[in-house]
This record gives C-alpha cells, structure tokens and sequence, in this order.
C-alpha cells in the first residue's frame, strides 16, 4: 500500500529513489521500529527524504495519503501489475530505470515488493494491527490505543492519540517559502571557497599517520595552516520608504551574511545607487562615502551583492537630477553600470515577491541593467543566487 505513496512523493518533486524506497520496506519487515505512527513518520521521513527543504510537502503527501488511506484500500484491492509497469516506466528516471535492473529486473523487483508488502490488501475493522478503523490498533480512527496515532477521522473520544497530522510540522523548510535566519545563512554557505593561510597551527591528521608510518612507528606530529573561507563581498542595501516594509527580511539576511561570510563590506542607499553611499542611516548625511571610492578600493574579485526592491520612479534610474533625495549630477544607472564593469559577479536580490516584478516599470529597468540576474528572497532565489555568484 505503500507504492502509490512512493509515487505521490515524486508527483510532489520530492526526489524519492527506488534504493529508498526498498530500505524503508526492509526496516519495515525487519521491524526496527515500535508500533507507533510517529516512529514510522520518523522513519518514512528519514529514508525518504534526502534535504529538508522537502520536509513541509513530505508533511502535506503524509497528511494526505494516510487521511484516504481506508478509501484506497477499500477500493483497490490488490494493485494490478500493468498499472505498476506502467507508473514505473512513466514516472522513473534512467538512473532508476538502472538501479532496477540491477536488482534482476522490473519482474525481480515486483517479486521483491509482492514479498514485503503482500500482508494487508483490504479495508480493516477493528482488530489491533492493521490501518483501519476501531479496534486497538496504533493506525487510524475510532479506536483506542495508549500510543495511537489517528489518522484523520472522528476520534472516539478518548483523547490518546499521540499525533494528529493535521499541522504541517517544517512550512519553513519549503524551498518554495520565503526565508527565516536560519535557511538563509544555510543557503550563504553554498558560497564558500576554502584555503589554507597563515602560519601551521591546525593538526593535520592524514600526514601525522603517513609521517608517522614512514618513520617506522615513531610519532611525527604534522601540523598545516587552517583554512579559511576566502570569498569577499559587497553588499548594497537600499534602505528607506518603500523597503520599509522588508525591514526584517533584510535585518535576517544581513545578520545571516555576517556570519557566514568572513570578508564582508556594506553600504546602505537609497532606492538607487549614485555618487555616495554611507554605514550608518543615523548619521547618513554627515558620514559619507564616495561610490568612486568603493570602485577604486575593492578589487574585481570582490562579489557584489544588491538588496533593494528595486521600486521608483524611473527617473530616479535614468535621469540626471532623478534623485528623490538630492539634485545627482549622473543618472543611477551610470553608476550601476560602473559597477557592473568593475566586478566580476554582480547580482540583484529582490525581497518584493517575484509576481509582481512584470508590473513595476523600474523593476524591469533594473533588472535588464543588472543583465537578467536578479532573484527572490526566498529559498531557491538565494540558492540561485549563490550559485551565479560561485561560477
């Protein structure tokens, strides 16, 4: 019974294996776990699911097949083979196609799968083990047990079930949500480049056993420099009225890149980039910091990383004197495109959600400056977005 969940997993693109698969049918049949649905969600999720970016859409197919699970099997009875060869050569992969004929073929694996999973093929009432309905089993509604688990349905009014799977436990998790802290500083560390510098105070393990083979047992300890994450980025925020409203967002993602990323300088603009640039919004006008300046003291290698919403007038983008705030002697996007001609990775992270970017005319104007690379902020976007930067 467990097929058609396999199969609804991968309709959700949740990147379940057939070798998955088969290892969770034999810690099924090998009973590794008690009797209890949450193990068994443990487990389904564990052997199943390879990135928890899939947890919250693994909750949602878990929620929903087991809620229907009396009607499935009420209905089906057994599962016809075609249909099976069918979904199969339908839904599976060349890499699984392969895996598959390791196993001695589709017939062998079929065999495999009649084995492990021949027991129950009919709607169940009452009783203590199977899904079904009453009875003392640990699966479904209307019964009674101390560890239970109902699976939708009406409870029979003892209040013993341990969970009732009608809360998504991981929403943050999706890669189709946008970001928490968290998720972001884990997508930052897709933007790492290692080396080794400085003098040798790290234990090196590998050449210590080597060395130490090689000098007839005798301890020859090897020490090597420790390594450190050698990418430097810029990051531009645009701060003030319209960015008012991603003020968290960005408070997230800026804490998130200090973090993560050891050679990390910031400015702060306003809507668009012009001649000058500050660090600190108190004293913004008494502090300031020559955009040329910035030009000529980071090097190309530096990554320079965009946050704004990209909403204006466009005047404020093409116009000399478009400024909102001052009378700017270049156009925004002069400056834009210098910066552009000076470094070598240049990106544009959008917090306004990616819908409504075809409606706002600056957004479309900024976006064609920045060469097509602007992103979400949410998961995938800055996952994106770390991999154009790491190219």
């Amino acid at each position: 019974m467990l097929i058609e969940f396999f199969f609804q997993l991968r309709d959700q693109k949740i990147p379940v294996s057939i070798g998955e698969y088969l290892t969770l049918l034999d810690a099924l049949k090998k009973e590794v776990i008690p009797p209890s649905i949450q193990d068994f969600y443990f487990l389904t999720r564990l052997t199943l699911v390879k990135d928890e970016k899939f947890f919250d859409r693994f909750d949602q197919v878990f929620s929903t097949y087991f809620a229907g699970v009396e009607s499935i099997i009420g209905l089906s009875g057994e599962i016809s083979d075609d249909w099976l060869i069918k979904k199969f050569q339908k839904e599976l992969s060349p890499e699984d196609k392969a895996k598959i004929e390791k196993l001695g073929g589709l017939d062998a694996l079929m065999k495999r799968l009649d084995e492990l999973m021949k027991e129950q093929k009919s709607r169940h009432e009452g009783g203590s083990k199977w899904i079904g309905t009453g009875g003392s089993s640990p699966f479904g509604h209307g019964g009674f047990h101390p560890e239970g688990f109902r699976i939708k349905g009406e409870s029979a009014g003892n209040r013993t079930a341990l969970k009732v799977w009608e809360k998504r436990t991981f929403q943050d998790y999706d890669d189709r949500q946008e970001l928490n802290i968290r998720n972001i500083k884990m997508a930052l560390r897709r933007l790492r480049q290692f080396t080794r510098t400085g003098i040798a105070d790290e234990f090196d393990l590998v050449n210590t056993i080597q060395s130490t083979a090689a000098n007839a047992g005798y301890l020859d300890i090897k020490m090597r420099p420790e390594r450190h994450n050698n990418i430097k980025v810029i990051l531009l925020m645009d701060v003030g009225g319209s960015m008012d409203d991603h003020i968290q967002r960005v408070e997230e993602l800026f804490s998130a890149a200090k973090t993560e990323l050891k050679h990390l300088e910031y400015y702060y603009f306003h809507n668009c980039l012009y001649d000058y640039v500050w660090k600190n919004n108190q004293r913004r006008h008494l502090e300031k910091f020559d955009t040329m300046d910035i030009l000529n003291k980071y090097g190309s290698e530096y990554k320079v990383i965009f946050v704004g919403d990209a909403t204006m007038s466009p005047y404020e983008i093409l116009s000399i004197g478009g400024s909102v705030e001052y009378n700017n002697n270049e156009a925004g996007a002069t400056w834009v495109n210098r910066i552009l001609e000076h470094f070598k990775k240049v990106i544009w992270l959008n917090p306004e959600p990616e819908g409504v970017w075809q409606y706002r005319q600056s957004v479309s104007i900024i976006k064609e400056l920045i060469r097509g690379k602007m992103f979400p902020v949410t998961l995938v976007g800055l996952e994106n977005a770390m991999n154009e930067l790491s190219k």
